[in-house]
């Protein structure tokens, strides 16, 4: 029991009565020292929904290009077309690259690059058909909101139009990368030339009329303060309740190395299990949270499963973004690895598709 005494107390009766959160309730979390309570309370918000489950799936990703014309503040993954260092993989190329790691049981490509200045709108549509036609079989989880609307630009067809062709070539769902934080005075210093979270949110919900699943994010750790991380995932949550979605919600913690904010710290340990919490307690609609073992750093990603996430993502080879920002999590962990790691907090692995169907028990 909480001592009525206790700051978070009416907070708590909240959420063991199952009724959502509201904004100063969130505000009352983020500023909250006691991160075992924190971490207890989405364990229990977590434990209700998924049991004692943690889902992984067997994948791989894809980056076609690391040319970007946009020169993100907090970016050291994209460069100058002509810069020393950069890539620009034809469709090709890209299925020699997923051939090269492949697995048998691999159920995703996971697809996000630059937005290349010189590319036209069929090079992405290629991309996709050649992988599909390669891997039929294989999910292909491609382009966030930032590049569907650039796309879009590019190809000079609205959004939907966009989203249906891609779909025509192979596209599966999308991923949730783009979001970085959403208030305007967080978003004009991070990330100036990149879209507004607003627009982000309406490419999102064009996705889900389309009948695209999606996934979305939060990059914390940075210039940011905890009002920030209310702020977005109470709009998230504003946008699954219209469009309904989102699958997964993956909070992504900063890397500084590389970008323009290379003098930040990044964030600690107690941020990165804090905003897991809250965005478990707070997304009541959102069905998962996801642990992303490559950004958090594989210890805090286990622990994480014990403050209120219940995905880790996949077994990951050739992830390059958060490499290039001085990430040392990792490239890829086998099957074997991965469930070990759950079982090593005493849960309970479940192999899963894109779209959280469950593929096979725990070995």
């Amino acid at each position: 029991m909480i001592p009525d005494s206790h700051p978070l107390a009416p907070v708590a009766r909240k959420i063991a009565a199952g009724t959502r959160l509201d904004e100063r309730d969130g505000l009352l979390l983020a500023a909250s020292d006691d991160l075992p309570l924190l971490g207890w309370l989405a364990h229990s918000v977590r434990e209700r929904r998924h049991g004692r489950k943690v889902f992984y799936n067997v994948n791989r990703h894809i980056n076609p290009t690391n040319v970007c014309y946009v020169g993100c503040e907090l970016c050291a993954y994209a460069d100058d077309p002509n810069a020393p260092g950069t890539w620009s993989y034809s469709p090709q190329e890209c299925v020699e690259l997923a051939r090269r790691d492949f697995i048998p049981g691999t159920s995703e490509f996971h697809i996000v690059g630059g937005l290349h200045p010189r590319w036209k709108f069929p090079v992405y549509l290629d991309i996709l058909r050649a992988l599909k036609q390669a891997f039929p079989a294989v999910h292909l989880k491609a382009f966030t909101m930032v590049e569907i609307d650039f796309l879009a630009k590019i190809g000079k067809l609205t959004v939907p139009e966009t989203i249906a062709a891609l779909r025509e070539a192979g596209l599966d769902s999308c991923p949730g990368g783009g979001a970085e934080i959403f208030h305007p005075e967080i978003h004009d210093r991070i990330a100036s030339k990149k879209m507004s979270g607003e627009r982000w949110l309406e490419v999102a919900a064009l996705c889900h009329e389309a009948g695209l699943k999606t996934n979305c994010t939060m990059l914390f750790g940075h210039v940011e303060e905890p009002r920030h991380w209310v702020h977005h995932l109470l709009m998230l949550r504003d946008q699954q309740d219209r469009s309904g979605g989102f699958q997964c919600f993956i909070p992504l913690a900063f890397h500084p190395a590389g970008t323009k904010f290379a003098d930040l710290p990044g964030p600690t340990l107690i941020q990165k299990l804090k905003v897991v919490a809250l965005s478990r307690l707070l997304l009541d609609n959102i069905p998962h949270v996801k642990a992303y073992w490559v950004m958090l750093g594989r210890e805090v990603a286990q622990l994480a499963l014990r403050c209120g996430a219940d995905d880790l993502d996949g077994t990951i080879s050739d992830e390059r973004i958060t490499l290039a920002a001085g990430g040392t999590a990792g490239t890829g962990m086998t099957r074997d690895e991965i469930e070990a790691f759950i079982r090593g907090v005493g849960l309970e692995p479940v192999l899963r598709d894109t779209l959280y169907n469950e593929l096979a028990p725990a070995r």
